[in-house]
């Protein structure tokens, strides 16, 4: 009998936590690998100087377990001075994590950024994207 008591108890809470679970409500993706469209590349409409032109890159969008991820970056010369994002998943994390590793990106100036907890899978797509981007620039 004095088991009975904490193993009810704990059978309880395991089934409140679980009817609780409230899962992302992001769009439905096929995880289903599919060939991602090639990055774009536009400078923006601005002065003929290459000094004060930007030139605006979309990455390749990257479908995640969570949802598809794409990123835009913007170019003044080879210098990063804006990324946001086109696609993200709709889940808490990845919203806490997406200011996190632009401010990353915006320090590191390249793709290389830490992995933010608690969202590895959106920060997995968003360094693919990121550097897709980069690299349709460099081409």
């Amino acid at each position: 009998m004095k088991r009975a008591i904490p193993v009810a108890a704990l059978s309880i809470l395991g089934l409140i936590s679980v009817w609780r679970y409230q899962p992302s409500t992001g769009p439905t993706q096929p995880t289903a690998a599919a060939p991602a469209p090639a990055p774009s590349a536009s400078a923006s409409a601005g002065s003929s100087g290459s000094s004060s032109s930007s030139t605006v890159v979309k990455g390749s969008t990257i479908t995640t377990e969570k949802g598809p991820v794409q990123v835009q970056v913007t170019f003044k010369g080879d210098k990063i001075t804006a990324v946001t994002m086109v696609q993200q998943p709709n889940h808490p994390q990845t919203k806490a994590a997406v200011p996190k590793l632009i401010a990353q990106t915006l320090e590191a100036q390249s793709a290389d950024v830490d992995t933010v907890t608690g969202a590895t899978i959106t920060t997995d797509g968003y360094q693919q994207s990121l550097q897709a981007a980069i690299d349709a620039k460099e081409a």
